[in-house]
């Protein structure tokens, strides 16, 4: 029996969305959603700017990592255009709308892991938490019926890819 990764992605999306509504995650998927919305990015960066000392250094690879990966995003979510689980999906009902109607990458996960990213680079010490906080954002966006899983796997790739790029540029 042969099984496509199509497949194999389908599988793993039911199978999140259906643990997290067997376990009543739903609201705590949306709460931990929303702590990958960019503007979260932007306040925690600029307090550091002025209050850390490494501040600035973490003010800078933040800024030069979504430089580079915002266009991408951009780039291959509206060259790719696969559509979201919760409308390509017959019978399947999210409950939860998002905000355009391409799923891949992931924003939410590549923001996440960006920023994870830099954490490790500045403050490596924070790194295993800041990379669970980046992966439950991204099993978030599974949860809410608005990802795939290979999406999240992009996202990942392209936030920490982000992050790797510039800090070789910086050097």
């Amino acid at each position: 029996m042969k099984i496509s990764i199509s497949e194999l992605d389908k599988y793993w999306f039911y199978w999140v969305v259906q643990f997290s509504r067997d376990n009543q995650l739903s609201q705590a998927a949306k709460r931990v959603s929303v702590t990958g919305d960019g503007h979260y990015y932007v306040y925690l960066s600029v307090a550091l700017l002025f209050f850390h000392p490494n501040g600035q250094h973490f003010f800078n690879l933040v800024l030069g990592s979504f430089i580079v990966e915002f266009p991408l995003y951009l780039l291959l979510k509206n060259s790719i255009r696969r559509h979201r689980p919760c409308h390509a999906l017959a019978g399947f009902n999210s409950g939860f709308e998002p905000s355009d109607k391409f799923s891949l990458p992931s924003g939410h996960t590549a923001g996440a892991f960006v920023f994870a990213s830099v954490i490790n680079v500045v403050f490596p010490v924070l790194a295993p938490i800041a990379f669970a906080w980046a992966c439950f954002v991204g099993l978030s966006r599974i949860a809410l019926g608005v990802h795939y899983p290979l999406d999240i796997f992009a996202g990942a790739a392209l936030g920490s890819g982000s992050v790797i790029l510039v800090v070789q540029l910086m050097q």
